[in-house]
């Protein structure tokens, strides 16, 4: 057995020197992965474009589709406009604590539907002929400013009081989450 301890401390350091090495490699990685413009993150001008879920077959998983040309409340939001909106949004979700009901990307409440991939919901098309709207994004703003008015069930939810700027920077991130490549999350959503 080696007793010398100039032994046991150099391979302690050369040990931790290897695991910060891959630490910072993985990090990295990551940071450039999930940040806005990665691999798996859309630019945030995606709002300007149409989404769609899709089955991948050769993953056997769903996947976001982008496609052409589908600009949110009818107008084309520059990269630096989409920026502004989009945080708008994240801060709405935040300061009316929509996840101590709902979830994202399975993190939150299980109470209220999960918003990862709201945007897509095959019931928008029913729910603007129930708000009378012209477009999903419509329907999606009427429904925030006034949830008590279309009650889904026994689970109602409460009226937040969002105005309509917020509202509409609420849907343009929920728009720009649905595109993220979340590897088949939420399970089974395209089925």
């Amino acid at each position: 057995m080696i007793e010398d301890p100039r032994f046991w401390r150099s391979g302690a350091i050369s040990a931790s020197t290897v695991m910060i090495a891959v630490l910072v490699i993985l990090s990295s990685d990551t940071l450039r992965t999930i940040r806005a413009g990665g691999r798996n993150v859309p630019e945030y001008t995606v709002i300007n474009q149409r989404i769609g879920y899709a089955m991948d077959a050769a993953a056997n998983r769903y996947r976001p589709v982008l496609g052409g040309e589908e600009l949110l409340f009818g107008r084309r939001y520059s990269a630096q406009e989409a920026a502004k909106l989009i945080e708008r949004g994240k801060l709405v979700i935040q300061t009316r604590a929509c996840l101590d009901c709902h979830t994202m990307f399975g993190i939150g409440a299980y109470y209220a539907p999960d918003l990862t991939k709201s945007w897509l919901d095959p019931i928008w098309p029913s729910w603007q002929a129930m708000t009378q709207a012209s477009s999903r994004e419509e329907a999606m703003v009427r429904f925030l400013q006034n949830p008590d008015r279309y009650p889904i069930g026994v689970r109602i939810m409460p009226n937040l009081r969002i105005d309509r700027a917020d509202a509409e920077a609420l849907v343009a991130y929920l728009k720009w989450l649905s595109s993220i490549e979340t590897n088949g999350f939420p399970a089974r959503f395209g089925d």
